[in-house]
């Protein structure tokens, strides 16, 4: 034991580095369990298109979305879902609403936006439409 003590003390800057990170990755996994949007794989979110019949809500850019999409995708900026305008997909508040951008970084803030709304069930495309394109699943550039 006083070897870890003497390690600590001759490298304070490294213990504080590894305390924080330590400390960083215990937050981040006790956020995304308690968090009511959970991220969910590919292979996970095609289960719930084919099974459950979930809604898609492409959160992307116009321009992106028109590079393409999942089929089927309601094409609803961040913007707007920020803004509370969801009226395109409110009949769907009780089926599961899987939210894709293209890393997956602002389908969180839409997630919870949604969650906010009234949306019981949201889920977030883990990796985004770019995970989605390099598992070989397929994309449409039709409406």
């Amino acid at each position: 034991m006083q070897e870890y003590i003497d390690f600590a003390m001759r490298h304070e800057l490294l213990v504080l580095a590894w305390v924080g990170l330590a400390t960083a990755v215990i937050a981040s996994a006790v956020k995304a369990r308690l968090s009511p949007v959970k991220q969910i794989d590919n292979q996970t979110a095609v289960a719930l298109i084919n099974k459950q019949d979930a809604v898609v809500v492409d959160v992307r850019t116009q321009d992106e979305f028109a590079r393409g999409h999942i089929a089927g995708s309601h094409h609803m900026p961040l913007a707007q879902i920020e803004q509370g305008n969801t009226t395109e997909i409110d009949k769907h508040k009780e089926k599961p609403v899987i939210v894709v951008c293209e890393t997956g970084a602002r389908a969180e803030t839409a997630g919870s936006k949604l969650v906010k709304a009234g949306f019981q069930q949201v889920f977030l495309l883990r990796g985004g439409l770019t995970q989605w394109r390099s598992s070989n699943l397929p994309v449409t550039k039709k409406r």
